[in-house]
Parts: C-alpha cells; structure tokens; sequence
C-alpha cells in the first residue's frame, strides 16, 4: 500500500511576494502596511540598485518600481526586468510624480504594466494589485 503525505501550506509559503522599490520611506511604509493588511509579503528597497538585486533574489509576483530614485532608475529597472526571460513576466506598477503623458509612454516602452502618478490613492494602488494576482 502507498502513504502519500499531504503537506499544508500556510503562511508565507502561499502569500504572494511583493517587491516596492521606492526612496521615499513614508510611502513605501504605506503601501507595506496596506499590502501586508491584504495578505500579501512585502519586501522593500530604497534605491534603484538594491531594488534590482532583490528582484533577482526573490523573484517577486508583483513590483511596485517608483522612476526616480538614487543609483538606478525605475524606467532602467523596468527594462532590465522585462527583456530578460526570467522576469519578463512579473507585473510592474510605476508610481511616480512624473505626470506628463510623455513619462507615461516610457513607462510603457520599458514595460511597465501600470504607470499610477502621485499623489496616489492606497485603495487604488490594492485594486491594482489584486488585478493582476488574485
């Protein structure tokens, strides 16, 4: 006779992992607090270049990537990201001050999926994440 073990998840085994990427610590605490109330795992970076690493080290399921920040970029980020075919498939959301339709389309050229402008609300910001992960 066979014995199958059956093996529970639970905890952060089957939270999804979120990587925000910003260097404005108010907000990235915000959207961790909103996220984490959500059920979500989050982790934070506060410049471009460690958001970078820990991407590759976690391999997060979605990213929320701010464009300007010390060291790295959020649009080089993006690209990085998106044109290589281990990670070319994690949504990223920008968020960024930058309104003008013209950073929008860049946006969009390095492969963002969202492109959300501050001020932002958190409500929305949840929305956005549950579109793509639940």
């Amino acid at each position: 006779m066979l014995k199958y073990d059956i093996i529970m998840l639970t905890g952060e085994n089957c939270m999804k992992k979120i990587l925000i990427v910003d260097d404005e610590q108010d907000i990235v605490e915000s959207l961790k607090f909103v996220l984490e109330a959500a059920d979500y795992v989050c982790y934070c970076a506060y410049n471009g270049e460690d958001g970078l690493k820990l991407a590759k080290e976690i391999i997060p399921d979605l990213i929320i990537l701010d464009v300007m920040m010390p060291k790295i970029n959020g649009y080089k980020i993006s690209r990085l990201l998106k044109y290589d075919n281990k990670y070319k498939n994690i949504p990223i959301l920008m968020i960024t001050a930058r309104s003008q339709e013209e950073d929008k389309l860049i946006g969009e050229e390095t492969g963002a999926d969202e492109y959300i402008t501050k001020p932002f609300d958190l409500d929305e910001v949840v929305n956005k994440v549950k579109e793509y992960l639940d």
